[in-house]
């Protein structure tokens, strides 16, 4: 996601995270990834020009050995999916992707950035090529009715009683990518190069791509060439892929707002300053910053999603704890939209006689916008077309969700992230039809991947595109 990093202007900020853990800015946010040249320009290592029978060749030995292990692998799904754990705490998922890799004779190290594993497969000289798969689950309580569904319960990191599912489809990241490895291990003879699997961590949180690369991942492991990943798709049927060139996701910073006031009892408002009614006026003014201070050309998005104060029907309480998320696709508007939030919370504070508002953005869960490399996007997709059929890859307008993924791109490294349709076809048409069922998107309850063919396509996909960049 970051090629180049550019300096902010200051925004006032105040002290530590409300919650009590993570880096906050007192003074400027982390400053937001610079766009990519839009012209496409060649990587540094040069993607090797095909014969026009590369693909179908390849594919035949790649199919034959995902036709031995897609039983396997839709079992290691179930496992994960029934087993999910929380961010930060990804340590039996962790565990189980390192048995599976060490079996293959990768190279594996663990708890690399937190949970994290990084597996080398080292097969003479070539080019370095990164795969990344997520690892952590969701705070939700599964409702999709399938038999495997999880049944987690636990205590997130802040103390809170959830239940835990992998409703983002890290579940079949996570099979495709065991899926990958088995086969490129199978067919050593077929390529030369280094593969660098990793299993990050806290994606959900935005922190594990920075954790990982803090702990030195590209200083003590090989630096990769290419950097690539996959993304289940929760609204394009099992047997679709599809892809954005150039910016595909949004930065996105997590800002949490203690909205201060003066308690009473709820029969005597004029002895208070109720926090309440103000927080309320907030959130309606924040939407002020897209719809009145923001071009319509330049996407922005402020979200509060999460709320709580008081503690009684018929007491005002003394404060009000906002949690904001904040989507933007710039650098100078990421800097514009920060200010305006504390400018606005601040101002409604001084009208209503309340003291400051004390705003806080977490650095730790920064995450800058993901731009796909250009050419490597380009020459990917012609790849993934051949694999899959063209009528199968689909372009994608870029999304105001985020991903950490982006980091990896670091110091000019080609990353390129697509995505993997995960729906049964029958579902995908009765959702096309005027007044058809809504499809459940990721991070909802319902969202239920069909395993087989999804895993399938995604380990063909992975596959050939990571054979396209490597040597032989």
């Amino acid at each position: 996601m970051f090629p180049v990093r550019v300096p902010l202007a200051a925004v006032l900020l105040t002290a530590s995270l409300l919650t009590g853990s993570g880096r906050t800015s007192g003074t400027d946010p982390e400053p937001a990834a610079a766009a990519p040249s839009t012209t496409a320009e060649a990587p540094k290592t040069q993607i090797p020009t095909r014969s026009p029978d590369w693909v179908s060749d390849r594919l035949k030995e790649v199919d034959a050995k995902i036709a031995t292990e897609i039983d396997n692998l839709v079992a290691l799904y179930r496992h994960i999916h029934t087993n999910p754990e929380l961010s930060l705490a990804e340590v039996k998922t962790a565990a189980r992707l390192a048995e599976e890799m060490k079996k293959l004779g990768f190279d594996v190290t663990e708890k690399v950035g937190g949970t994290g594993v990084v597996c080398v497969l080292k097969n003479g000289p070539g080019p370095v090529v990164l795969l990344r798969t997520d690892i952590d689950a969701l705070p939700i309580i599964e409702r999709t009715g399938v038999h495997y569904a999880s049944q987690v319960r636990t205590k997130d990191r802040f103390g809170n009683s959830v239940g835990v599912m992998h409703a983002c489809g890290h579940d079949i990241h996570m099979s495709s990518w065991v899926g990958t490895a088995r086969v490129l291990a199978s067919m050593k003879d077929k390529w030369s190069g280094t593969l660098v699997f990793i299993a990050q961590p806290a994606e959900e949180i935005g922190a594990g791509a920075r954790m990982m690369l803090e702990d030195g991942l590209y200083k003590r492991f090989p630096k990769p060439d290419f950097a690539l990943a996959l993304h289940s798709d929760p609204h394009q049927p099992a047997g679709v892929v599809s892809f954005t060139e150039g910016l595909a996701l949004a930065n996105a910073d997590t800002v949490d707002l203690l909205v201060k006031g003066k308690g009473g009892h709820g029969a005597a408002p004029q002895a208070t300053i109720d926090p309440i009614v103000l927080a309320a006026r907030i959130i309606l003014d924040l939407q002020t910053i897209v719809s009145r201070e923001t071009n319509p050309l330049d996407p922005v998005v402020v979200t509060v999603g999460s709320i709580h104060g008081g503690t009684k029907h018929n007491i005002i309480p003394n404060e009000v704890k906002l949690q904001l998320t904040v989507r933007t696709t710039k650098t100078e508007t990421r800097d514009r939209v920060l200010k305006a939030i504390n400018r606005i919370a601040k101002a409604a504070a001084q009208g209503a006689l309340a003291p400051a508002p004390e705003f806080r953005v977490n650095l730790e869960e920064y995450t800058p916008a993901t731009f796909n490399d250009v050419t490597l996007a380009r020459k990917t997709g012609e790849v993934l077309k051949q694999a899959i059929g063209a009528a199968n890859v689909k372009g994608r307008p870029p999304m105001m969700g985020a991903e950490d993924f982006g980091r990896y791109s670091q110091g000019g490294i080609p990353a390129f992230i697509y995505f993997l349709g995960s729906i049964p076809q029958e579902k995908y048409e009765a959702a096309r039809k005027p007044g058809g069922p809504l499809l459940p998107g990721m991070h909802t309850d319902a969202y239920a991947p069909i395993p087989e063919p999804t895993i399938r396509v995604g380990v063909r996909t992975e596959c050939l595109a990571i054979l396209n960049l490597l040597g032989k």
